[in-house]
């Protein structure tokens, strides 16, 4: 039986990603977060091919999912902010309801996570989610700097090729 080390090496080297920043009162200059991302991205090896910011509206950001499943040159969309559970908070419907599969693991193991080393039982208001849209991956995560960094080093960047080798395979 292979492992899932094995996958990781048949992964493919490049991916090529998008940056959804979710807020309503996020620029391009005061978005640490985003910024953040593109940064973790970049130092793995990966291509951030489009970043845009767009306001916490569930109508514009399924639009905006929707147009980046339809464009061949982005293959993982990462999306921050809009996870909570304030009645503003819209991203993780948005992206619910438009997976063709989803990938219950990442939201339980980046809870836990955030559990154990970051914010106790506050991991609790996290709807961080991911799944496939088409043959688009797509992680949703809190919008903190620190809910960021947690699930891009932990979760994000290590196994970001070995899903997209997934999504691909025949």
């Amino acid at each position: 039986m292979r492992s899932a080390e094995d996958h990781r090496q048949e992964a493919p080297l490049n991916v090529s990603c998008m940056i959804i920043t979710v807020s309503d009162t996020r620029t391009p200059d005061n978005d640490a977060s985003g910024k953040l991302m593109r940064q973790l991205l970049e130092e793995g090896g990966f291509e951030v091919v489009q970043y845009m910011i767009v306001k916490d509206d569930y109508d514009q950001i399924r639009q905006l999912l929707r147009e980046a499943a339809s464009d061949r040159s982005i293959e993982a969309v990462l999306l921050s902010g809009g996870t909570g559970i304030s009645p503003r908070d819209t991203t993780y419907e948005a992206v619910r309801s438009l997976l063709n599969k989803e990938m219950p693991g990442f939201g339980e193991i980046f809870r836990y996570l955030s559990f154990t080393e970051d914010i106790g039982s506050a991991a609790i208001l996290s709807r961080a989610i991911a799944g496939t849209i088409s043959n688009m991956a797509v992680f949703s995560m809190p919008g903190s700097q620190a809910a960021v960094k947690l699930a891009m080093e932990r979760i994000v960047i290590p196994e970001l090729r070995h899903v997209i080798r997934e999504m691909n395979k025949l």
